[in-house]
């Protein structure tokens, strides 16, 4: 797809949106994937129907799930969005199409004793010691995992307990990190880092994987999962997961919802409001279980 608009509306969403690669990159596929439906058309003369013809598509030739029909619908009417309000356009073909209806899941959450357990790693190498500094860091700032292993050395400030994070859109925040968290990431750092450095080759990352490199999403990934698997944890973990926990873990002892949303870098207030829906399931369990006349 060759189309001036989509590529003015992807350099907004680049330099003025400020998205992630990895979204732009989602966004210009999906938008290629429309565009080539209609063998390049002048996306601006498609009407509604014309629109539900590609939704048909995605349901009967490509089999697409609900989310992922939500998905491209989005990101089409975003980009006539876009054109309508820079006047290239003077009305969006997507208003009258409607979003699938999404089964809303709540994501998987660690309980105190699982945190403990999972933490409880025994420090005696460098592997270990990296998995116990990257685990508590990230239980006890709620930080992405892209996050997490894109910190580099100028990124800590352990005099005033504190770490700054590039979130989403290369959006910088101060996050505080406890004493536990400071203490296993300065014991990592002081005694053990070293020995993953390769001869002859440097790194700013933080933590290194087994090449002297900063450590993959994937990696770590993988260390979790193996983590969990030691310690006989048997929910589906990822490291969102520990994003999870943190949240709710704070909410549930008392913290403000704002706080909540200004430590996990959302943009929005609505996006953070999930984990009071968990805090009312835990709350929900928990008086089923303890209330006599809720038993029978």
């Amino acid at each position: 797809m060759k189309n001036e608009y989509c590529d003015l509306y992807l350099n907004y969403l680049k330099y003025e949106k400020k998205l992630s690669n990895n979204t732009i990159i989602s966004y210009q596929m999906e938008l290629e994937e429309f565009a080539n439906f209609f063998n390049n058309k002048n996306l601006f003369k498609l009407q509604d129907q014309d629109l539900n013809k590609f939704l048909k598509y995605l349901d009967n030739d490509k089999g697409v799930g609900a989310k992922t029909k939500a998905h491209y619908i989005t990101v089409i009417n975003n980009f006539y969005t876009f054109c309508l309000k820079e006047e290239y356009i003077t009305s969006n073909p997507c208003e009258a199409i409607w979003q699938p209806k999404l089964e809303k899941k709540l994501p998987q959450v660690l309980s105190y004793e699982e945190v403990d357990k999972l933490l409880d790693v025994n420090i005696n190498n460098a592997y270990n010691a990296r998995t116990k500094a990257m685990l508590e860091l990230i239980y006890a700032t709620g930080i992405r995992v892209s996050e997490l292993i894109s910190l580099k050395f100028n990124h800590l400030d352990l005099f005033n307990d504190v770490i700054k994070v590039e979130g989403k859109g290369s959006k910088e925040r101060i996050v505080p990190i406890n004493q536990s968290a400071k203490k296993y990431l300065e014991i990592y750092l002081n005694e053990y880092r070293s020995s993953l450095i390769k001869k002859g080759k440097s790194c700013d990352y933080i933590f290194l994987n087994n090449r002297g490199l900063g450590i993959t999403r994937q990696g770590f990934f993988k260390l979790l999962k193996q983590r969990a698997k030691e310690v006989n944890i048997n929910k589906d973990i990822s490291p969102h997961t520990l994003r999870h926990s943190f949240a709710t873990h704070l909410l549930a002892n008392g913290a403000d919802l704002r706080v909540i949303q200004e430590l996990l870098g959302h943009s929005d207030i609505s996006t953070t409001q999930i984990y009071t829906h968990l805090t009312n399931e835990q709350l929900k369990k928990e008086y089923l279980e303890a209330h006599p006349r809720a038993k029978k």
